[in-house]
């Protein structure tokens, strides 16, 4: 990785290839992703839980059954969901920090997203210098992980402190024949939330995580539609 800090001066040329393909990185069965887009996530994707080396619980939405299998990838470069998680918007641009502490962007110059011709893809500075709708997008990409980033521990911990986290073996049928298990995963689920006392319940809304926590155990409802995408590819094992 060749990380810089993205300026409109030095990176006045720079231009990023859109779309999505294996070549960006998109064929990934599951990606991490963050509880200020739960609420967009829970739509399309399943959202699990698995715990770090550190003891934190860290979410990832289900793309596919299999290692390297997006369901959501199409091999015209589209992504046939109504929302792209965020990891996957942010293209080659990361977060890094001055050296008064603030957050900046970097640009890693070796992405396969950033363009070697000046005939392919898309400027991501304007021409007065300005940000290109290309970064604008990124920048809108790299402010939710952000803000999820530091969200991270305090979640798991009320998850923690409130029992509402579990392990998950979950068995989806493909056919008669054919079923996936999925295991070493955690998961909310429904009837942890229902047993939750009003104390805890105004916890948890007063921290502002109940919403994110309602939408993780409704996101299990869309693995029978992951399991459908496969069907419809004829992606059987």
């Amino acid at each position: 990785m060749t990380k810089a800090r993205l300026d409109n001066i030095t990176h006045a040329a720079l231009r990023i290839e859109t779309g999505h393909a294996a070549a960006f990185g998109d064929s990934v069965n599951q990606v991490a992703v963050f509880v200020p887009e739960f609420a967009a996530l829970q739509r399309h994707y399943p959202i699990l839980f698995r715990r770090g080396d550190d003891g934190v619980l860290h979410a990832f939405a289900i793309l596919g059954f299999d290692l390297n299998e997006n369901l959501f990838l199409s091999e015209h470069g589209n992504w046939s969901a109504g929302y792209v998680p965020a990891i996957m918007r942010r293209g080659p641009f990361l977060i890094g920090q001055a050296s008064d502490g603030e957050p900046v962007i970097h640009v890693d110059l070796d992405h396969p997203r950033v363009s070697s011709s000046p005939d392919k893809g898309v400027s991501v500075f304007a021409a007065h210098g300005g940000h290109a709708p290309a970064l604008e997008a990124a920048i809108e990409a790299l402010q939710t992980i952000h803000l999820g980033h530091q969200a991270e521990t305090a979640f798991s911990a009320m998850l923690d402190a409130c029992a509402l986290i579990e392990p998950v073996r979950l068995e989806v049928a493909l056919t008669d024949r054919d079923v996936v298990t999925f295991e070493h995963f955690e998961t909310v689920t429904g009837e942890r939330i229902a047993a939750l006392n009003a104390e805890a319940l105004d916890r948890i809304n007063r921290a502002g995580f109940l919403e994110a926590i309602i939408h993780a155990a409704t996101s299990l409802g869309t693995m029978q539609d992951l399991a459908n995408r496969k069907l419809a590819a004829g992606r059987l094992r």
